[in-house]
Order: C-alpha cells, then structure tokens, then sequence
C-alpha cells in the first residue's frame, strides 16, 4: 500500500498543524479494511505511535502525551487520514509517519506493514 504523508512545517509552540495520509492508489473498497495510525520518531529516539484510526472511523488510539491536543479522522471517500495537531510543544518536533495495517490497531510499529515517508514537524520555543 502506498501512502503520502504531508502536511509537516515549522511551527512556533501551542500552534497548529494539519497532517494528511492518503493512500491514492487503493481501490475505495480495500482502503476501507485497514487502520491508519501515525507515529512520529524524534532524533536519536524511538519510533512511537501518536494516534490510531480504525476503518470505520469509531474507535482511535492516543499516546498520553497527545491526547486532548491531537485528533486524528479519516475521510474515507478521499481515502485520507488526518491527523490535527493542536497546542504544538517543542517536544512534539519529530519526523510523523503515517502507517497502514490490516491486522486491527496496534501499538507497535511492527503492527503495520505499509508506510509512507515521514513528513517533518518543527515546533520551536
């Protein structure tokens, strides 16, 4: 599954930004069985899930350290999956992948067996 994440800026502390994930090469009726998630891997740390969506767009999945601040939705008609970062800190500044898996949420990025390239959030101070 290919994926195109975008969205990632520069963006001074309690901010906002908007990342998307769309999947444009899945037919409506596959992209319709995978969990999207998001996670985000800081230099020289961990990759770490922020945010997780099932199909239907019922059930999400936050980190701690996000939760009242990110939302993540998805558009399943435009087979995209955003993911709005309100309240930005300096310690949200992280390269965020979007990731797609069959399998249901996990917490793990060895949950997900498609990626695509990360896009770049800065939050300075």
């Amino acid at each position: 599954v290919q994926l195109q994440a975008s969205g990632g800026g520069l963006v001074q502390a309690w901010g906002s930004l908007r990342l998307s994930c769309v999947a444009p090469r899945l037919i409506l009726s596959t992209y319709t069985q995978y969990t999207v998630a998001w996670f985000r891997q800081a230099p020289g740390k961990e990759r770490d899930l922020v945010a997780a969506i099932n199909w239907s767009g019922t059930d999400h999945h936050y980190a701690d350290s996000v939760k009242g601040r990110f939302t993540i939705s998805r558009n399943n008609s435009r087979k995209t999956v955003y993911l709005q970062m309100n309240s930005l800190k300096p310690d949200d500044t992280a390269v965020y992948y979007c990731a797609a898996a069959r399998t249901g949420w996990a917490p793990s990025p060895d949950g997900y067996d498609s990626w695509g390239r990360g896009t770049l959030v800065t939050v300075s101070s």
